[in-house]
């Protein structure tokens, strides 16, 4: 039987710095939970809304895995590989830091805010040259269906990370029904809800919730409200 792991989304951390509201799935920064550290490869599973015309200022990572999947406004995103890109609603960003990166994150637009997930995965192989992508999706590609918008295989649809990972995103009609299966033996998944409400694998999730799955080679998916929308991050549970 499946192994469930439930974060609800008002049991998540939160940081209020006036510019930045983040409310964060793991500990992070100044929220710890012993008991919510990381899912298996992830790491970091951050909801941040960036007040126009404020944002992160330079500074560094290296050896994680950083997504940055936007869901409305537009960032824009800088570093020392010599990247000046901007991402927006349907982009996928990828960084993986390696053997160190410094980048800042901004929000140009002095009168709208921007939200995004921000997530950081364990990578596979430790520093690494440091890369850089995005990805430009079409939304009509996950309508009723589940869209792959990374993977390890830089020949998949998509982009691709350092690690045996696999992310979908979906949009469904309510009571629309699917089934997910588990990529890579040893594998989990962690679903968080980005919009509306479904019954995954039995469990009822509303917007913001996320659960993990464990020890299962696939669950079901189906969608209790109109344009319900998810993201399943495929992961290894366990990490070296």
């Amino acid at each position: 039987m499946a192994t469930h792991t439930l974060h609800t989304a008002a049991s998540r951390g939160q940081a209020e710095h006036g510019w930045l509201s983040s409310r964060q799935t793991f500990s992070f920064a100044g929220y710890y939970n012993p008991e919510r550290v990381h899912f298996g490869a992830l790491r970091v599973l951050n909801d941040d809304v960036v007040a126009g015309g404020k944002g992160f200022g330079a500074h560094p990572h290296d050896n994680m895995e950083i997504v940055s999947i936007p869901l409305e406004g537009v960032l824009e995103h800088k570093d020392n590989m010599g990247h000046t890109k901007t991402i927006r609603q349907g982009d996928v960003q990828i960084m993986s830091t390696g053997s160190g990166v410094f980048h800042s994150e901004y929000n140009g637009d002095p009168a709208k805010a921007v939200k995004f997930l921000q997530i950081w995965l364990f990578p596979n192989k430790l520093n690494v040259t440091p890369r850089y992508d995005q990805v430009t999706l079409n939304p009509a590609d996950r309508h009723n269906r589940l869209q792959q918008v990374i993977s390890p295989n830089p020949d998949d649809a998509g982009t691709w990370l350092y690690q045996d990972a696999w992310f979908h995103l979906g949009t469904f009609d309510e009571g629309f029904t699917t089934a997910y299966d588990i990529k890579k033996p040893g594998n989990g998944a962690y679903v968080f809800v980005i919009k509306g409400s479904f019954t995954v694998d039995g469990q009822t999730l509303q917007e913001r919730d996320g659960l993990g799955i464990a020890d299962t080679a696939a669950f079901s998916i189906t969608a209790n409200t109109a344009g319900a929308e998810l993201l399943i991050m495929d992961v290894p549970l366990q990490v070296n």
